[in-house]
């Protein structure tokens, strides 16, 4: 995740996605009883660790989650609007949207930005009607639905240890589990990533968001910790 900075004078440079998303791991699962998400908390400016309590899971609604990665403040606004947005559609509508249109939502706000873009890339993830779905929404409107989503610098470590060991219809244990030990491996090997974790999981019934202590508990079952 990186700060705030300011471009240089002169003739805009529209980056490509890779090139601003040098700053954080984080994960979406799809299970059998709903969706797992989880970041780990660390914030650069460069090479230079600017904070490490940084809060990249927000909840959007009961059956919606949201990671963020890219330009906190860039990032941390459209969280905000979406939710929002999903509030009031809720007030309106007398029922909660649709994952599939939360995440249309989101991607329409990047694509209508695309030729001064928001430097975010987001994952997306809840439950509805037909269970979990998850959706990899990228700085310009691109909405990608999967089982498995990794975005940021350590993604590809991430991608590594789920690509071997999702299974699809897994339990909730076992998606909590994967995600843990993806963000461990990420965290071990990619600087720009560490300092904590954050872990929610999404079902029918509720949106939770797991403590400290309950997410060291895991750690040290895992033996990782």
């Amino acid at each position: 995740m990186m700060g705030e900075h300011y471009p240089p004078v002169g003739p805009l440079k529209i980056p490509q996605p890779g090139e601003f998303l040098k700053g954080t791991t984080t994960i979406g699962i799809v299970c059998k009883d709903g969706v797992v998400m989880a970041t780990e908390r660390r914030a650069t400016a460069g090479s230079f660790i600017a904070n490490k309590a940084t809060i990249k899971l927000f909840k959007i609604d009961n059956n919606i989650g949201l990671t963020i990665a890219g330009l906190v403040g860039d990032a941390q606004a459209l969280a905000r609007y979406l939710r929002a947005s999903v509030s009031i559609y809720r007030l309106r509508r007398g029922s909660p949207i649709s994952v599939e249109g939360a995440s249309t939502l989101l991607a329409n706000i990047l694509s209508n930005n695309r030729y001064m873009p928001y430097y975010a890339w987001f994952i997306l993830g809840g439950v509805g009607p037909k269970g979990g779905h998850l959706f990899s929404i990228d700085p310009f409107g691109g909405n990608i639905a999967d089982n498995y989503v990794s975005v940021g610098s350590g993604s590809t470590l991430a991608y590594g240890v789920m690509e071997e060991n999702y299974e699809e219809g897994m339990s909730m244990n076992d998606a909590i589990d994967l995600a843990l030990r993806s963000l461990h491996v990420a965290m071990r090997r990619d600087s720009a990533s560490g300092d904590g974790y954050l872990l929610a999981t999404i079902t029918e019934k509720e949106y939770k968001e797991y403590s400290e202590e309950e997410i060291k508990k895991r750690l040290t079952k895992l033996k990782i910790a």
